[in-house]
């Protein structure tokens, strides 16, 4: 529980930072390529974080260790909708 508790932390941490990218681009601060390529990491990182979450939430219900979930590569994880 204290692991989903960290993941769900970075995981707020991580949508803080988008909303941050998003008002430092509207305030010209930075320009849209830069966004772009910050919020492009941010979203890969996020779908990691979420994808290690559920691996170990299910592992759960089914009695399995949750520790034994891994982080998977974002290739594989960005490739669920397609």
């Amino acid at each position: 529980m204290e692991q989903d508790q960290r993941i769900l932390a970075r995981i707020t941490e991580m949508v803080e930072n988008e909303r941050e990218l998003r008002t430092s681009l509207s305030a010209g601060e930075i320009d849209s390529t830069t966004e772009r390529q910050r919020l492009t990491e941010l979203e890969r990182e996020l779908d990691q974080c979420w994808d290690l979450l559920r691996q170990r939430r299910a592992k759960t219900e089914y009695g399995e260790n949750p520790d034994e979930a891994a982080v998977r590569p974002s290739s594989q994880v960005e490739g669920y909708l397609e």
